[in-house]
Formats: C-alpha cells, structure tokens, sequence
C-alpha cells in the first residue's frame, strides 16, 4: 500500500509544522470562547499562542479534572450542562450553542459531543492506511449504544466511500452469519473480537474468503495476534483514538510504531506536568486536536508513548510515536496519603541539577518505605539529604533518596512504581 489519503501526509515537515502553529491562534480563541476554559485561559494572547513553546505554556487539561467538572455542573441547577462548559455545540436547551449531531457517554460518566461536520472524528486516514478503499463493505462490531466507537468508526468510513454493517457488540453467532451472507472487505473493531468470530468460524467450517483487511482499536494488539491473522488472510492495523479528541495516531504498512493524524498536535510530557520530555524518552501523550466544536486544547489523555526518530518508511512524513506503552497516572496511597506524579516533578523543579525521578513505594501495606530514585551528573554534596527534605515538604512523607547517573533508569515513563506486596 503506496498509495495516500492525500497531500498533507507528504508534506515536508516544516510546511507542516508552520501550518499546525498558524492553526493555534484560532483553537486558543475557540477554547477561550467557551466557560470551561474560560478561567484558565483569561489573559492569553491567542495570537501569540503560534509556537510549540506558547503552547507549552498552557495548562493541560486531564480527564479526572473533565469528569469533575461536568458533574459539577451537572448538579448545578442553574446550569445543567453535561459537558462541563468546555463544549461550543450542544441543543437547544443548553442555550446558544450550535447543533450537534449525537451526544454519548464514556465511562465515568463523561458525555461528549459529536458535531456536524463530515468525518468529525477524522478517522477515513486511519481507515485508509489499512487498505481499506471506496466500495468497499466494512463490517463493525464496535459499540453502536452509549459510547462513540461505532458512530467514530462509521463517519470515517463514510467519508471514504465504503458501506458499513452495524454489527455492534457481542451476538457472535449473528455477525459470523451475516460475515458468511455479505462477504465484508474489511472488519472494524476490537482485535480480540476479530479472533473471536475467526476462531468460530473456523469450528463451524465457515469460509470468510473476502475478508482480508481490518483496523483495530480499543485494546492492546500484540505481534502475536497480528500475526496469527495474518496467517488467516487479514492484515490489521492498529489506531489510537479517544472519545476525547477523536483519532490521534495510527498504524501504516511500515509497522513501526504509529503516524500522528494530521489534523492534531502531539506532546509529549512528563506525567503529572505540562514540561514536554526529550524525543525518544517516554511521557503521557498531550493532544490539541485542531477543531472549535470541542476545543480541547492541550488535552491530557492519561496514556503513555515516546517519539520515534526519522520518517515513516511509506513516505509519510508526520510525527511518529511509538504507540500505547501503559498509563499516566501512577498515583499511589502511602501511609494513608495520596502520592502523585506531579509531586514528585515538583520535588526534581527544586533541584535544577536532577534529570528524571522514579518514586518507589515498597514494603507492605501499613508499613510503607518510599524511595526516591534521580539522575544526576555530578551531585553536590548534602544533595540527598536536601533532596529528601522537599519530599517531605511536598508529599508529608518521608523517603529514601537514591542518587544515580545519567541515563541509569528505565525509560518507561514510570515516576511512582508500587512495589509493594499486597498479601
């Protein structure tokens, strides 16, 4: 597959990257006009927000700090607004705000919008690199009830031309009757349940001859099992996408590691901060996803990836990320006190000299120890000694500090790991 959705994905990275930044002042702008953002984006300049270091200035807005805010205004009476002002589409009864298309809910619950325009999610790219072309017959057996998955997948391969089966969720019998009575090109959905209804056919005699192509999301998707359907005669490729932000990056017939999608800006930062990390190193994927109708700007998804170096092999030339390497949020309960990453990044701000941190929490319930790891070059003496006093200023809580040079932990992304034995 040499082919490309269209010009933008061979680009030459700076036209890109001047496009994206030229781009930001109006996302700013939309954010602003919404109550959600309103408070912490009061004095910003949109116009100066036009480079990644402005951008970088602004806060990251996290899905806990999302939830919290729609139920609180969903349990404001003189409110009522599900989406926690940070959505510029809604109903009529919401007041002023443009139509939208569909509203759902994701677990939480956490209500978003869908909006008019075609592909709002921007997935036809994804759909696209996997081989799937106009004509062809999609079978999907994402959720149609509730949560966006089916809708986001469906828009996208409407955009491109194909025709889709709504199979949804479970009811394996009947998707494998109607794979065998309409002949799909392609299936959408999670890879598990592609395994599913493959290894069923296969105990019913059941021949899937025209199914060779797939896009999967949803859950890890290990070589293994990508290969064990390649064996089949189905080639899958893997996306990333949230409900939040729509599609963020996917997989092309290069298989190393995920495209960024064109239509949003990738950061990646340290966990429980906004400081984006050197490429290559692991970080929680922040995402500005260039569209007014949700404006979620600087959108902090709670998932783990680091950079890859160099351009994709099939000749796109986008931003590459490795793909979805675990979770965020690391915070941890010792000794009856919550723990963050965002406490143990500001224990590294008060000493310049530190590089990266890991907190580890060990010992058994009810009789923690906590150790904190760090990177340093040349330590000053009495460096652990002070180090472990900002400990206890910021968490309340004393810890062990282990000084270590440059490059001596692992690049995982993890800055509190729970070593305790919870016999």
């Amino acid at each position: 597959m040499t082919e490309f959705y269209d010009a933008l994905e061979t680009r030459d990275p700076a036209v890109r990257e001047a496009a994206l930044l030229a781009a930001l002042p109006a996302q700013v702008r939309a954010a602003q006009g919404v109550p959600g953002f309103a408070a912490a984006l009061a004095g910003v300049d949109a116009t100066g927000v036009c480079t990644r270091g402005a951008l970088q200035r602004l806060p990251v807005l996290r899905k806990p700090e999302l939830l919290e805010r729609q139920k609180a205004l969903r349990a404001d009476p003189a409110s009522r607004d599900p989406f926690g002002g940070f959505s510029a589409i809604g109903w009529r009864a919401l007041g002023g705000l443009r139509p939208a298309r569909r509203v759902f809910q994701s677990p939480g619950p956490i209500y978003e919008p869908e909006g008019t325009a075609a592909d709002y999610w921007r997935v036809a790219r994804a759909l696209f690199a996997a081989g799937l072309r106009s004509g062809d017959l999609v079978h999907s057996s994402f959720s149609y009830h509730l949560t966006p998955a089916g809708s986001m997948m469906e828009t996208g391969a409407h955009a491109l031309g194909c025709t889709v089966f709504a199979g949804g969720v479970g009811n394996t019998e009947l998707q494998l009757q109607a794979m065998q009575d309409l002949r799909p090109d392609a299936y959408v959905g999670t890879p598990s349940f592609l395994r599913i209804v493959m290894e069923k056919a296969a105990a019913e005699g059941v021949a899937l001859p025209t199914l060779k192509k797939a896009l999967v999301t949803g859950e890890a998707f290990p070589p293994s099992l990508r290969d064990w359907l390649a064996e089949r005669g189905v080639h899958a490729y893997q996306a990333y996408a949230t409900a939040d932000v729509g599609m963020i990056a996917f997989e092309t017939a290069a298989r190393e590691g995920l495209i960024v999608d064109e239509g949003v800006i990738v950061e990646i930062v340290r966990p429980g901060t906004g400081d984006p990390v050197p490429d290559g190193e692991v970080g929680e994927v922040v995402v500005t996803a260039l569209q007014p109708d949700y404006p979620m700007l600087r959108f902090g998804t709670g998932d783990l990836s680091a950079v890859l170096p160099g351009p994709c092999p099939t000749g796109r030339s986008n931003q590459r990320i490795r793909g979805w390497l675990g979770r965020a949020d690391q915070t941890a309960k010792v000794r009856g006190m919550f723990v963050h990453p965002s406490q143990v990044a500001e224990v590294l701000r008060r000493h310049p000299e530190l590089a990266r941190g890991r907190l580890v929490v060990a010992g058994e319930m009810a009789n923690d120890t906590m150790t904190l790891h760090v990177e340093c070059a040349a330590p000053a003496e009495n460096l652990a000694e002070a180090v472990a006093a900002s400990v206890r200023d910021v968490t309340k809580l004393r810890a062990d500090v282990v000084i270590a040079g440059p490059g001596s932990l692992p690049n995982d992304g993890k800055v509190i790991e729970d070593a305790r034995s919870y016999r």
